[in-house]
């Protein structure tokens, strides 16, 4: 619910003002002009006493002088008078218009605000005419348009992709209840592989909405603990995690990682190093390769990750940072939440620092992570 405005607008608050400034300003010119006309009006130095004669009558010259004045006085004050009602008058006027002129692209802005809505986030003012502050507020204006047009349009296909992604695993746990609860002679072998099945549906659905929940915080509430950490022992502890599924696979690793400090939420950047190496090791060959390097430079860090793997298009290497993308295939592997590599992209955006990536001639990618050098 909108509060209601209250007290005069903009406009008429500016009108108002700019009237009581005039006003002031000619009340005091008009007093100016009264003394003035007074002061003006001075007889020939005479003695004292001394009588004049006007129209057969005389009289003091101080008297005459006295009424020439007040008459002078008088006629400006009458002319004074008439001239302040029309320039206050005239004044009014004019800051209404043109006040009016002036805030008419402040209410189109008023205007589009208060007809949007998450289906008309494509209108814009597209202001034309001067470049002034205005014209700057509408500009600002269309720009978070522009922001929030693409924020809801993300929104939107991350709710349909993440939906897509756990009905998959709720149909899996639904089916094999029905056909078990079906089946009147099902025995202990039927019931341990139908709970073996449920359970790793549910494995994946968890994994999917830790990966969801991480992700949200990371992009709306950004980094909460700052710490020094070296992104080679990150490495090391994300590779003891994957170890055993990389020997399994006969993958030749190798590691040259040389001190690189970062400052960040070590959890955090620990699960950057994690979801990389994850990613190496499922996505690559049997028998096949990776390369993990840290390195420091001027002002930054780095974390390289490269591994043989499946032909990725160069031209849709970005596409891998996207939601629910897993190597260039768009949600229809049977493994991993998909978000490996936008949990990355978020994580190392919250600590000020870039992500890169690029395919790997034969095939395979390569990941650069780039962060802030550690003070």
């Amino acid at each position: 619910m909108t509060n209601a405005r209250r007290g005069p607008g903009l406009r008429a608050r500016i009108t108002i003002l700019a009237t009581v400034l005039v006003a002031v300003a000619a009340a005091l010119l008009l007093w100016l002009g009264w003394m003035l006309a007074g002061d003006a009006v001075v007889s020939p130095s005479l003695p004292a006493g001394t009588t004049v004669r006007v129209g057969g009558v005389l009289v003091k010259a101080e008297d005459l002088t006295r009424v020439l004045q007040d008459n002078a006085r008088f006629r400006v004050l009458v002319a004074g008078s008439v001239a302040f009602v029309c320039v206050v008058a005239a004044t009014a006027l004019l800051a209404w218009t043109f006040t009016g002129r002036v805030l008419k692209p402040l209410r189109d802005v008023t205007g589009s605000a208060r007809r949007l809505s998450a289906e008309s986030l494509g209108e814009r003012i597209s202001l034309r005419g001067p470049r002034d502050e205005v014209a700057e507020l509408a500009d600002t204006f269309d720009a978070m348009l522009d922001r929030l047009q693409a924020a809801f349009s993300s929104q939107r296909q991350f709710v349909a992709n993440a939906s897509h992604e756990l009905r998959t695993p709720l149909s899996v746990i639904r089916t094999e209840l029905d056909v078990t609860l079906a089946d009147p002679g099902a025995d202990a072998d039927e019931l341990r592989r139908m709970a073996g099945v449920v359970r790793a549906a549910t494995l994946r659905a968890n994994q999917l909405v830790d990966g969801l929940l991480l992700l949200a915080r990371t992009d709306g509430m950004g980094i909460g603990v700052v710490e020094r950490v070296d992104l080679a022992a990150v490495a090391s502890s994300a590779w003891q995690a994957v170890r055993v599924e990389a020997e399994q696979r006969r993958l030749r690793a190798t590691f040259t990682c040389a001190q690189a400090p970062a400052s960040g939420d070590p959890a955090l950047l620990e699960r950057v190093a994690g979801n990389l190496l994850e990613n190496a090791v499922r996505h690559n060959v049997d028998g096949g390769w990776l390369d993990v390097r840290t390195s420091a430079g001027a002002g930054w860090v780095a974390l390289r990750v490269s591994s043989s793997g499946a032909a990725v298009d160069p031209e849709r290497v970005e596409e891998l940072f996207e939601s629910f993308r897993r190597g260039g295939v768009h949600r229809t592997a049977h493994t991993g939440t998909g978000l490996g590599l936008s949990i990355v992209r978020a994580v190392v955006r919250a600590h000020g620092g870039t992500v890169g990536a690029e395919a790997v001639v034969g095939g395979g990618l390569t990941v650069t992570v780039h962060l802030p050098l550690a003070h």
